[in-house]
């Protein structure tokens, strides 16, 4: 299938040329010599980007800095579901998610799944980067095989904590407490069962507590204060398993305005729960602050904000517009309206994304294909085991050879 290119043009992005300018001091349209030129440091990422999370945005965040210029190639449906199994998105859903992370230049629609310089070089990229995980193809051979023995490949580390094995583990399991007891007994029989293969348990599939800290949150974070001129929007949620829905919903609110300032208030575990019930939150707050302060539309995220939107919130941050979208608003727990101050003052606003796909409807795609889904990480696990086991054995016929040949 023929690969589509898509820069990503708004607000605050740039275009390749001024990228290309960006290698020089000179003001843009003025030329450039080749020498300084050549500073331009064009990287490639490809995934399938299924159920796109804040590891996946770690992993472009790190790929951006080790550049200037990021293009990120995703799969089609029909790719993964050969290689992998069957993805939880459409291929448009997945290929607007990852133009929506906020250090993703451009992206390139139906990307081979198998990662050649032909696919570098057609897209002037120097460097192909992967997290330190494994990615194979449907027959067990590693995917930038190719890229890496030509010194193409440049690794950055896997976020710990996160896979969307474990995420599907989550959302399978639907117990109460799953955010905040990773050693619930039902947890752990159902990752048993969940995500292991044949043979043990496989590094980079394996489920581990995701670890907040203030430095993470100051790399995802823009620590871009509003400007005189700015319009200050404050939107209020779960955002819980960021998603397309979460995404049009923000570029919507984005569009509010000439130059928007657009702040999310996150509500606390417990406060989800108490008005989604079930198992939500599915992703605890430390996961939904980093998932949507990696969205390209949000300026500011409030960790734990209140539930009612009252004066103090909005005279705090000079909020000069509150949104909300077409899903339902719960009331306060004394059945009051959470939007009754910004309604008094006039600054309140619907807004109509056009997508009405919600948390709740992932979670029935994932269970209507359990066992799909299931199978699928099964495979997988078993695969990397293989590659593990493969490059033990590669290692220990080294050694006693090494060892044969000193004795000799």
């Amino acid at each position: 299938m023929e690969a589509h290119t898509h820069m990503i043009k708004n607000g605050h992005h740039t275009t390749s040329d001024q990228r290309e300018e960006a290698g020089c001091s000179k003001p843009a349209g003025t030329a450039c010599s080749p020498e300084k030129r050549k500073r331009i440091v064009r990287l490639w990422c490809d995934g399938c980007y299924d159920m796109v999370h804040y590891g996946h945005s770690n992993q472009l965040r790190q790929a951006k800095a080790m550049g200037d210029y990021l293009i990120v190639g995703v799969h089609t449906d029909e790719e993964i579901s050969k290689h992998k199994g069957p993805p939880v998105f459409t291929q448009e859903e997945r290929y607007k998610m990852v133009r929506a992370i906020k250090w993703v230049d451009e992206i390139v629609e139906g990307a081979p799944y198998v990662t050649t310089l032909e696919t570098l070089d057609k897209y002037n990229c120097d460097s192909c980067v992967h997290g330190d995980d494994i990615t194979l193809t449907v027959d067990g051979k590693d995917t930038y095989e190719e890229v890496k023995r030509e010194g193409r490949y440049r690794e950055c580390k896997r976020t710990q904590g996160v896979s969307t094995t474990d995420l599907v583990g989550r959302m399978l399991l639907m117990t109460k407490a799953h955010h905040s007891n990773m050693d619930n007994a039902y947890y752990q029989q159902h990752t048993d069962d969940f995500g292991k293969g044949p043979k043990g348990n496989s590094p980079w599939t394996g489920v581990s507590q995701f670890l907040q800290t203030s430095q993470k949150i100051i790399q995802f974070a823009s620590g871009k204060e509003p400007q005189p001129g700015d319009t200050i929007i404050y939107v209020a949620g779960a955002f819980d398993l960021f998603h397309i829905g979460h995404v049009d919903f923000l570029e919507m609110v984005y569009k509010q305005a000439e130059k928007p300032y657009v702040i999310v208030g996150l509500h606390f575990d417990q406060e989800v729960n108490r008005y989604k019930g079930k198992n939500y939150p599915i992703m605890n707050i430390h996961e939904r602050t980093l998932s949507v302060l990696a969205c390209r539309y949000v300026s500011e995220v409030v960790i734990g904000a209140p539930y009612a939107v009252g004066k103090d919130l909005i005279d705090h941050f000079k909020v000069d517009l509150v949104c909300h979208g077409k899903t339902e608003v719960f009331p306060d727990k004394d059945e009051s309206d959470p939007y009754a101050e910004p309604k008094k003052r006039g600054i309140f606003r619907v807004i109509d994304s056009g997508n009405n796909l919600t948390t709740d409807d992932i979670v029935q795609r994932i269970i209507e294909n359990r066992l799909q889904f299931e199978a699928r990480n099964q495979k997988k696990e078993a695969k990397e085991i293989a590659v593990i086991e493969a490059m033990k054995r590669k290692e220990q016929e080294e050694k006693s050879r090494a060892t044969a040949q000193s004795a000799h």
